[in-house]
C-alpha cells in the first residue's frame, strides 16, 4: 500500500473543494447531499421541536402544580399531552441521534460521505415535512388528542370522529419512512466505507452503537408503521382490524405498537451510551475498559430488546406463562446494560478524569441511568407492575430513561463535538451552570413522581382534588421543570453565542483519539483530502503521524486508481470485516430529487388527510416522477 502524508497525487485541496462544494444560496440548500449539512439540519430541526415540546411540558406542569387548576382546558391538555409525547419520541430523540450519526459516522470511519448520499437527503426531507404535517394540526385547531400511543378503541372513528387522530396516524407513518431509510444508510456505511485497516474490532464504540440502533430500527419501526397504517385504514376506509365486534382486536394494536415501543427505548438509549463511551474515554485519558465486552453488550441489548415488549401489557389479562417469559427477559436485559456501566466506572477508575462540561453530562447520565434502570427492573416484576401500572411511577420511570438517560448524553455530545462541527468553542463556565441546573431541575421534577405513583396518582389526568397528598409534590415537580428548562435554555444561548463569538477551536481541542479529530474544525466538504490508514482503535493516540492512502494516477488518467485511495468525488470502498480496500466508489452529485420525492409523498399524505383523491393522485404522480428520474439518472449532476 502506498502511504503519503499529503493529498492524493493529481488532485490538490482546491480542486477537491471545488468538486465537493454545494451551490450557494437556496439552490444549494435544497440540493445538498453533504452528510455534514444534513446532520446539522437534523440537529437544528430536532432541537426546534425539543423546545416547542418543552414549552408544552411547562404548561402541563403548571396545570398540575395545584389542585383544581384551570390553566388550560381538559381538551387542550389532552392535545398537549399527545403532541408532547409524539414530538419527543418521533421528532426529537430519534432524529437528533440520527443527526449526530449522520455528521459523525463518515468522519469517524475515515471516509468522505455516507454510502447513499441522496437517500440521506431524502431521509431528512421526509423528517422535516412530517414534522410540518403534524404541527399543521395546531394551525387548523385540530391537534391530535388520543395520546402519543394512540390506543384503540379510543382512537377509532366512533369515539374520535375528527381529523385530529388522522394527523397523528398519517404523520407517524410518514416519519417512519425517514427513520427506516436512514437506518439502511447507517448499516451500509458502517460495513463498506471504513478507512483501510479499520477492521471490525477497531471501529469506534459510537459506530457500534449506531450500527446496533440501525438494525433495531429495521425490525422495530415497520411494526409501528403497520399499526398506525391499519388504524388509518379503519378510520378512513372502514376496515375492521381493531374493531372487536367485526372480528378485529384492540390488543393486536397494542402488540404491534409495543413491539416497536420497547425496542424504541433502546433505539434511543444505545447511541446515547455510545456517546458516553466516547466522552468518558477522552476525558479519562485512557482507552475504554473492556472494548470487546461493551461492543458485545450493545449487540446483546439490540437482540434482547425484542423480547420485552409485553411488559407494557401485563395488566391486559394475558396468560401467566407468557407474562413470566417476558418478565424474565425484562430482567435479563439489565445485564448487558450493567456491563457498560462497569466498563465506564473502570475506565474512570484507572484514568485521570478531567471534569469538563461533556464529562459532567456523562457522569450525570450515569446517576440518572442507574435510577431509571433500577425502576425498570422493578416494573419487570409482575406483582409490582400491577400495583404501579398507569400511575405516576411509570411517568417517572420513562422520563428517567427517555429524558435523563438520553437527553443528558445528547447535551454532553453537543459540548464535546461542537468545536468540530462549528469550529468554535462553547463557554465552559456556562456549560457547567447549564449542567447543574439541568441535573438538579431534572431530579426535582421527576423524582417526586415516583412517590406520587405510590400515593395513587394516575397518569394522564388533567387535574385532581385537594386533600389526596399530591399537592406539594406536584408543586415541587413544577418548580423542578422550570429549573430544568432554564438549564436547557442556557445551552441554547451558549450555542448561539459560541456560533458567532466563541473562540476558534483547534482541530483536536480535547486531544481525542478518533479520526474525526484528525481533520479541520469544521471539516472541509470532502472530509479528508487523502483517506487515512488505521492500525489501532485509537489512531490519534497511537499512530504518529497518521498515515494516508495514496490514490495513484497512471497514464490513462484519474479514473484508473489504486484501490487504497480515492480521487475527485469518490469514496474508498472496503471489505466488511477486515477493511481491505476494494475499489473507489463514485458518489452522486447534489440533486433536487430527494426533495422532490419527499414533497410528493407529503402531498399524498395531505390528500389522504383531506380525502381529496385528486390531491393524493397528484402527490403519487410527483413521487413516481422523482423516483423514476432518481433510478434512471444515477451518475449525472442533476442540480
Amino acid at each position: 500500500m502506498a502511504i503519503a502524508d499529503i493529498a492524493p497525487l493529481g488532485v490538490d485541496e482546491h480542486e477537491l473543494e471545488e468538486i465537493w462544494s454545494d451551490a450557494p444560496g437556496i439552490p444549494g440548500f435544497f440540493s445538498t447531499v453533504d452528510h455534514k449539512r444534513i446532520g446539522m439540519r437534523y440537529i437544528y430541526t430536532a432541537f426546534f421541536f425539543f423546545f416547542v415540546s418543552g414549552l408544552m411540558a411547562l404548561v402541563m406542569r403548571s396545570q398540575l402544580s395545584a389542585p383544581d387548576n384551570h390553566v388550560v382546558s381538559p381538551y387542550t391538555f389532552n392535545q398537549m399531552f399527545t403532541m408532547h409525547g409524539t414530538t419527543m419520541i418521533f421528532l426529537f430523540n430519534t432524529p437528533v441521534l440520527a443527526g449526530f450519526a449522520n455528521y459523525l459516522l463518515p468522519i469517524e470511519l475515515g471516509t468522505r460521505d455516507m454510502a447513499f448520499p441522496r437517500l440521506n437527503a431524502f431521509s431528512y426531507w421526509i423528517f422535516v415535512l412530517s414534522g410540518i404535517f403534524l404541527y399543521a394540526s395546531f394551525v387548523v385547531g385540530k391537534m391530535p388528542d388520543g395520546g402519543w400511543f394512540g390506543y384503540t378503541p379510543y382512537t377509532s372513528k366512533v369515539y374520535n370522529p375528527g381529523i385530529n387522530l388522522d394527523f397523528w396516524g398519517l404523520g407517524i407513518v410518514f416519519v417512519g419512512i425517514s427513520t427506516t431509510v436512514g437506518a439502511v444508510n447507517f448499516i451500509v456505511t458502517s460495513f463498506k466505507l471504513r478507512a483501510p485497516g479499520m477492521t471490525i474490532n477497531r471501529i469506534p464504540i459510537f459506530v457500534w452503537a449506531v450500527l446496533s440502533m440501525a438494525f433495531m430500527i429495521l425490525f422495530a419501526v415497520p411494526a409501528v408503521t403497520l399499526a398506525t397504517a391499519l388504524l388509518e385504514l379503519d378510520r378512513l376506509f372502514g376496515t375492521a382490524f381493531f374493531v372487536p365486534h367485526l372480528g378485529g382486536s384492540t390488543l393486536l394494536y397494542q402488540h404491534l405498537f409495543w413491539f416497536w415501543g420497547h425496542p424504541e427505548v433502546y433505539i434511543l438509549f444505545v447511541p446515547a451510551t455510545g456517546m458516553v463511551s466516547m466522552i468518558i474515554t477522552v476525558f479519562s485519558r485512557r482507552p475504554l475498559a473492556g472494548y470487546i465486552w461493551v461492543a458485545t453488550a450493545l449487540i446483546a441489548i439490540a437482540f434482547i430488546s425484542f423480547g420485552v415488549w409485553v411488559h407494557h401489557m401485563f395488566a391486559t389479562g394475558m396468560p401467566i406463562q407468557a407474562m413470566s417469559f417476558f418478565s424474565a427477559v425484562s430482567l435479563i436485559i439489565a445485564i448487558p446494560s450493567g456491563v457498560q456501566f462497569f466498563a465506564w466506572i473502570a475506565t474512570m477508575w484507572r484514568g485521570k478524569v478531567e471534569f469538563t462540561t461533556p464529562m459532567l453530562f456523562a457522569m450525570g447520565f450515569l446517576l440518572i441511568f442507574l435510577l431509571g434502570g433500577i425502576t425498570g427492573v422493578m416494573v419487570a416484576v409482575l406483582p409490582f407492575d400491577w400495583q404501579v401500572t398507569d400511575s405516576y411511577f411509570v411517568v417517572a420511570h420513562f422520563h428517567y430513561v427517555l429524558n435523563g438517560a438520553v437527553v443528558f448524553p445528547i447535551f454532553g455530545a453537543i459540548y464535546f463535538w461542537y468545536p468540530k462541527m462549528v469550529g468554535r468553542k462553547l463557554s465552559e463556565r456556562w456549560g457547567h451552570i447549564s449542567f447543574w441546573m439541568m441535573f438538579i431541575g431534572f431530579n426535582v421534577a421527576f423524582f417526586p413522581m415516583h412517590i406520587l405513583g405510590f400515593l395513587g396518582m394516575p397518569r394522564r389526568v388533567y387535574t385532581y382534588p385537594s386533600g389526596l397528598g399530591w399537592d406539594h409534590l406536584n408543586l415541587i415537580s413544577a418548580i423542578g421543570a422550570v429549573i430544568f428548562a432554564v438549564g436547557t435554555g442556557i445551552t441554547l444561548v451558549n450555542w448561539v453565542h459560541g456560533r458567532w463569538w466563541g473562540p476558534k477551536a483547534e482541530d483536536n481541542p480535547w486531544d481525542a483519539d478518533s479520526l474525526e479529530w484528525s481533520t479541520t474544525s469544521p471539516p472541509p466538504e470532502y472530509n479528508f483530502a487523502a483517506i487515512p490508514v488505521v492500525a489501532s482503535r485509537h489512531p490519534l493516540w497511537e499512530q504518529h503521524p497518521l498515515p494516508h492512502a495514496e490514490a495513484l494516477v497512471d497514464e490513462e488518467g484519474p479514473k484508473s486508481l489504486s484501490a487504497e485511495g480515492a480521487l475527485h468525488h469518490q469514496n474508498t470502498e472496503t471489505t466488511g470485516l477486515d477493511a481491505r480496500p476494494e475499489r473507489a466508489l463514485e458518489l452522486p452529485h447534489p440533486t433536487y430529487l430527494p426533495f422532490v420525492l419527499a414533497l410528493g409523498l407529503a402531498v399524498f399524505f395531505v390528500g389522504l388527510l383531506v380525502k381529496a383523491t385528486i390531491v393524493g393522485a397528484f402527490g403519487v404522480g410527483m413521487a413516481l416522477v422523482g423516483l423514476t428520474w432518481w433510478a434512471w439518472r444515477t451518475d449525472v449532476d442533476l442540480s
